[in-house]
């Protein structure tokens, strides 16, 4: 493996970084919607769905990272 390969930790760290923009960008979104008044609220359930599974999706990396403690 030369230098320029990430691992496989490395890459689940980056996947991590941008599912966390992301759910960051959707709450962002989803507040400015329910603030704006005027939000349909179709649209907002959609984007708290995706926000939903980012958060799952997130944990489970996170999980997959964390090594298991035995007690």
């Amino acid at each position: 493996m030369n230098s320029s390969e990430m691992n496989h930790e490395e890459v689940l760290r980056v996947k991590l970084g941008v599912l966390s923009r992301r759910h960051r960008d959707l709450d962002e979104a989803i507040h400015a919607l329910e603030l704006s008044g005027r939000a349909d609220m179709l649209t907002i359930r959609r984007l708290k769905k995706q926000k939903l599974a980012l958060k799952d999706e997130i944990r489970q990396i996170e999980d997959e990272l964390t090594p298991d403690i035995i007690a």
